[in-house]
């Protein structure tokens, strides 16, 4: 739910209510209602908020990927990506990043272990 990751990007950045209200420029009270989804958030304000968060607009409105939690446990496409960073919402796109790295990681880690026995064997 879009509201749900708008508080829980919020409260990982370390913002309360009452500053998100006054970025709105609106009071506490109406700011809930719209974290709640009681109140509709104008495109303006979806400028402000994200800016507030520092994630595009389209991040908190993406209902793909709410993953929430430790990454040391999460899995995706059968791929662990391991980290200690406690995370919100991640983007399939950074999610897809990741796992292209890690395998260009892998990659490079083989050709290095292979080169460490040829260069073992060569001193032998």
């Amino acid at each position: 739910m879009i509201q749900e990751k708008l508080k829980n990007l919020r409260k990982q950045k370390g913002l309360s209510q009452e500053m998100m209200a006054k970025i709105l420029s609106t009071d506490t009270s109406n700011y809930s209602r719209k974290e709640r989804g009681e109140t509709r958030i104008h495109d303006d304000e979806w400028k402000k908020l994200a800016e507030a968060l520092d994630v595009p607009v389209e991040v908190i409105k993406e209902e793909n990927n709410n993953f929430s939690g430790n990454l040391d446990n999460l899995m995706h496409n059968d791929h662990a990506i391991v980290g200690n960073v406690n995370c919100y919402n991640i983007p399939s796109f950074i999610i897809d990043s990741l796992q292209d790295y890690v395998s260009m990681l892998k990659e490079q880690n083989e050709l290095l272990k292979n080169k460490v026995i040829e260069l073992s064997s060569k001193l032998k």
